[in-house]
């Protein structure tokens, strides 16, 4: 009896900028249905920051769920998210657990970017919130095999590249090189 190790299917990782793009697809509109609730009042507004975790919660869990591990940024730019065994990437999109960690994470540095930019105008220092989203998802450019992010880590996913999307940035690239064509003319 011999013991046959298959090949595995190799997976284009997710280029930074794309993962960038696609977050902050996710992020704009996330914050757009949220600030719906804002008022003109400084500081935290509790009913904001309720819709904007329901929101993020819907559009990064369940419809990536439901989605084939594509959220509506993560369609855009053509990635989607899939499991990680043992450090090998698995061809299927991670549990609802997994999915409810990774996104707890990355949504709850979301929001506090969300607040930041929210009352930057009436407590500069407010920018200061980015950090955690910065140093979460930094950690990807430091990881050259896997390119995971501190989120990816911890609910063992990883971001992918996928043929089926809107390639967005692609249609964007070429629209910026046909105006700098016409441009040069």
């Amino acid at each position: 009896m011999t013991i046959v190790k298959t090949p595995q299917k190799h997976y284009p990782k997710g280029e930074i900028t794309r993962r960038s793009m696609a977050l902050g697809i996710d992020f704009m509109g996330t914050w757009l249905v949220s600030s719906l609730l804002g008022t003109s009042n400084i500081g935290i507004q509790f009913a904001q920051i309720f819709v904007f975790m329901l929101t993020w919660l819907v559009l990064r869990v369940l419809i990536v769920y439901n989605n084939h591990g594509q959220s509506l940024g993560r369609w855009a730019v053509d990635l989607k998210v899939l499991e990680v065994e043992d450090g090998q990437i698995v061809s299927r999109i991670p549990e609802l657990q997994a999915l409810l960690k990774r996104e707890g994470i990355l949504g709850f540095e979301a929001l506090l970017l969300s607040i930041g930019l929210s009352n930057i105008i009436a407590n500069p220092p407010a920018i200061l919130l980015i950090l955690p989203l910065a140093i979460d998802c930094g950690t990807a450019l430091s990881d050259t095999q896997m390119r995971q992010a501190w989120h990816d880590r911890y609910a063992r996913t990883i971001i992918v590249s996928s043929r089926r999307g809107y390639s967005l940035d692609l249609k964007v690239k070429r629209l910026v090189e046909k105006v700098q064509r016409n441009v040069r003319r």
